[in-house]
């Protein structure tokens, strides 16, 4: 390879990757979380960083006047619509602002940071989804004009590349989508969901960050933090507590251990600490021993997230 970075050339043979999701809500201030990535990196950890976005570009459309729509799924899992306008700010926000926002930060810690957005070099990839089905007054309907889709590959080579020069990418939706023909459309994905794919592609821990502690068994109770899954019982007992956001980032759990990372963390973003601390136990862990015997293709992957 000819890449200048400045890393240390590869993780410790005996500690996987580490793939940090951090939101983009207000809530939650990336901070430590900037300050963890430099320091893990710093002691030989690879680690990839995926974010989301979603306030921003509310904003983002709310500034150019257009009023930002979210759509319940078939399977009940809200999301947002993304038409063609909303797509071009969408873009904007995440791939450009943010992104690059992001990405100054963590050069700006020490850290050589490389900003990507899932189109590029086919990074994150998947069919255009341009018509989705949805629920609206109770009725089944199908909405035409869509510009999202489900991430069915990573470029998993391109991460290693970079991560074995020194480089620790920051990756953003918009992915590659395939609209069939050979053409490739920018569409929104879920950044959770990006997340868990980039962590089962390499093998990585996945830490998802997020404005509370983990999943409580009782949602309006903080004091019920579930500490952790390893069976399939325990996962359930996750699944059938988690609401609203949290039941994304459970699925996105699911589907990063059913692709091959070893485990999830469901944590704080806001602790001083907070990547060091979830991968100490903080927040709520689920192992790959909780999928039980399911194989990749019988993990539940929900419905269509915009």
């Amino acid at each position: 390879m000819s890449g200048t970075g400045s890393g240390t050339g590869g993780a410790p043979a005996d500690e996987p990757p580490i793939v940090v999701k951090v939101g983009g809500a207000k809530a939650v201030d990336p901070v430590g979380t900037v300050g963890d990535v430099a320091h893990l990196v710093a002691n030989g950890r690879e680690v990839v960083v995926v974010h989301g976005g979603s306030t921003v570009v509310d904003e983002t459309l709310e500034r150019l006047g257009i009023e930002p729509e979210y759509v319940e799924s078939a399977s009940g899992v809200a999301g947002r619509f993304t038409d063609a306008e909303t797509m071009e700010a969408f873009s904007m926000a995440m791939a450009g602002k943010l992104n690059t926002e992001l990405t100054a930060r963590f050069r700006s810690a020490g850290v050589d940071a490389v900003g990507l957005s899932g189109v590029d070099g086919g990074l994150l990839s998947g069919a255009r989804k341009s018509a989705v089905r949805v629920v609206e007054d109770d009725k089944r309907k199908i909405r035409r004009g869509d510009h999202s889709g489900r991430i069915e590959s990573v470029n998993a080579a391109l991460l290693a590349a970079l991560l074995t020069d020194g480089y620790t990418p920051v990756v953003s939706p918009p992915t590659a989508g395939d609209e069939g023909d050979g053409e490739v459309t920018p569409v929104n994905a879920d950044a959770d969901r990006a997340a868990a794919a980039v962590a089962g592609a390499l093998g990585a821990d996945l830490v998802l960050l997020t404005d509370v502690s983990g999943v409580y068994a009782d949602p309006d109770d903080p004091e019920t933090l579930i500490d952790a899954a390893a069976t399939p019982d325990e996962l359930a007992a996750v699944e059938d507590a988690a609401e609203g956001f949290m039941g994304k980032k459970v699925m996105a759990a699911r589907e990063a251990l059913s692709g091959g990372s070893g485990r999830v963390v469901i944590a704080d973003a806001n602790l001083r600490d907070p990547v060091v601390a979830a991968l100490g136990g903080a927040g709520t862990t689920i192992g790959r021993s909780a999928l039980g015997g399911e194989s990749e293709s019988d993990a539940e992957t929900g419905g269509e997230i915009a």
